[in-house]
């Protein structure tokens, strides 16, 4: 039977960990799946970005021989962010190990690191969702923590207004008023709002929430749509958490937690934000706070920690993350009710 001195081989150092959570299967979620976020690692754990009023102004015409306008200088402000600390820990007591038979094809040292895996996964699992979480909070302009408390406000910083919901009342919008509204009120002001930033190539993504995706993909407007198109028998089909395209939109009925709570989009909700836009979204990764931490940051530290006792009772695997999930134009995030 395994004793808990298998722990002290180099199979479980920081590096070999990092290697194998690194190694681990991603959990598959929406937000992290569309890869708009670019990667930042980070030397310190604070974040510096530079704003920059870099707009175009019409040339007056003039004498020959008059002096030319002298164009204005470019206000620039430095914004500090503050990376932000994901941890959890799970510990594995001597008695678990104890009952690993060496048995089969199987070694000591593999059982034991497949325990050891299998418990760094459940945490890994925990820091996907966490992850998805403050995805989901810098797609809204606003990073929410766990309890809901808010962590960053995009619009503060940046000191930029949030932009006015708009109001879907799809009982009486009329066909070719939803395109309309949809064009308006939400695709050109979000392009003109970007200033350059969003592509010919860039798109725009709509998370909806289960009522507001009802009342959209059943309107008489969208189902004609369908019905002229060779995508009418996906009208026969489910439509619940799939996606579709419409008025240069991809709608999405956003699959959150089992519990349409802890990570969703409110049920009569859409939020919308470009995607394929370099630099509106960028996820900076902090440095650990351990003297042999990589840096630039990574994603995920991962520790196993010794019983500090000496009485070799347990180990503890632990699992830290520094990220800071950024909305670098906040004015460019839409929204929108049913109502």
């Amino acid at each position: 039977m395994a004793g808990m001195d298998v722990f002290k081989s180099d199979a479980f150092s920081m590096m070999s960990l990092l290697a194998a959570i690194e190694d681990m299967d991603f959990k598959p979620q929406y937000l992290g799946s569309l890869g708009i976020f670019g990667d930042a690692p980070q030397q310190t754990s604070v974040v510096a970005v530079e704003k920059r009023a870099d707009t175009l102004a019409l040339i007056q015409t003039s004498a020959i021989g008059a002096p030319p306008d002298e164009r204005s200088k470019d206000k620039r402000t430095i914004v500090n962010f503050q990376t932000t600390r994901l941890a959890k820990a799970s510990t594995i007591y001597a008695s678990e190990v104890r009952d690993i038979r060496a048995w089969g094809s199987m070694t000591e040292l593999e059982s034991v690191q497949a325990l050891v895996a299998r418990r760094f996964a459940q945490i890994g699992n925990d820091l996907d969702l966490t992850w998805e979480l403050h995805r989901l909070g810098a797609v809204q302009g606003i990073l929410l923590d766990a309890d809901g408390s808010t962590l960053v406000n995009f619009f503060d910083a940046f000191g930029v207004a949030q932009p006015a919901e708009v109001s879907f009342a799809f009982g009486s919008l009329t066909d070719g008023q939803v395109r309309k509204k949809i064009e308006s009120e939400i695709v050109r002001p979000m392009i003109r709002a970007a200033k350059g930033a969003m592509l010919p190539t860039s798109g725009i993504v709509a998370l909806t929430g289960d009522q507001f995706w009802d009342e959209f993909i059943n309107h008489s407007e969208v189902r004609a749509t369908y019905l002229a198109s060779v995508q009418a028998q996906d009208l026969r089909n489910p439509t619940a958490f799939t996606s579709f395209n419409y008025a240069g939109v991809t709608w999405v009925n956003y699959r959150g937690t089992d519990d349409n709570t802890t990570v969703a989009i409110n049920t009569a909700k859409a939020k919308f934000f470009p995607v394929n836009a370099p630099g509106i979204f960028v996820t900076a990764w902090g440095p650990g706070e351990f003297i042999d931490s990589p840096n630039p940051g990574v994603p995920r530290l991962p520790l196993l920690l010794a019983d500090p006792s000496g009485r070799n009772a347990f180990v503890t695997a632990e699992i830290y993350s520094y990220p800071l999930f950024m909305c670098a134009r906040p004015n460019v995030l839409f929204r929108a009710t049913r109502a």
